[in-house]
């Protein structure tokens, strides 16, 4: 039968953002303890007083979070170069035969302008495409026929060159995503391969972003 103690540090890891935020003492501890005060009994099948959830939860140690925060501030002075574009769309269709045919012509049209920006991210009902605008007009002229199901425009994004070490470092996508999602910043796609990892957010914060990305490699 698992304990309070135990209990305790189940639901809270659950939540890294509670995790982080306890570590730089920026939760009321005896607010937390009523919250999760009713899935603790639920959990334990009995009562507990709040104050020895209280007790459980200032004896968790912050060791998980140093750990990450160790290994990701190593990372951090390892990425590479940032690369920003401005002036983006994006779209979504749905999933046909007829699509894939149209995309493919494309990349065929454009696949060698190098001033050209051209995603696909392809889902098993939708696909999504991002696009710089030199190209709009031939690229919604393709695909005329297909259904769009969402669009959208005055979009920016940042490529950021991750290392080799990417693969083997857990938490590198939260602790980016992260910083942006503390700041308010909503990111409108992400878009990664092995080696790099495009964010794509809305113009207006395109400014923030780069500036929050900066700050992470003086980590």
């Amino acid at each position: 039968m698992k304990t309070i103690q135990e209990t305790v540090e189940i639901i809270i890891s659950r939540t890294p953002f509670i995790e982080e935020a306890m570590y730089e003492k920026l939760i009321n501890i005896s607010s937390l303890a009523r919250v999760i005060k009713p899935e603790v009994e639920e959990i334990l099948g009995k009562k507990v007083k709040s104050g020895a959830i209280m007790m459980a939860i200032n004896r968790l140690s912050p060791i998980n979070i140093l750990r990450i925060r160790k290994n990701i501030k190593s990372f951090s002075l390892k990425l590479g170069d940032f690369i920003v574009r401005s002036d983006l769309y994006d779209y979504t269709y749905k999933n046909s035969s007829t699509l894939y045919k149209q995309i493919s012509i494309l990349f065929a049209k454009i696949g060698s302008n190098r001033e050209s920006f051209f995603t696909v991210s392809q889902g098993i009902f939708e696909t999504n495409i991002v696009i710089s605008a030199n190209i709009k007009d031939v690229f919604e002229k393709n695909l005329a026929n297909e259904k769009l199901l969402h669009s959208m425009d005055k979009l920016a994004s940042i490529t950021i060159k991750l290392p080799k070490t990417n693969l083997e470092q857990s938490g590198v996508y939260y602790f980016i995503l992260k910083q942006l999602a503390w700041a308010n910043i909503s990111v409108q796609e992400i878009i990664s391969t092995t080696h790099e990892m495009t964010l794509v957010v809305k113009e207006g914060d395109i400014n923030k972003t780069f500036s929050i990305l900066i700050d992470l490699k003086k980590m």
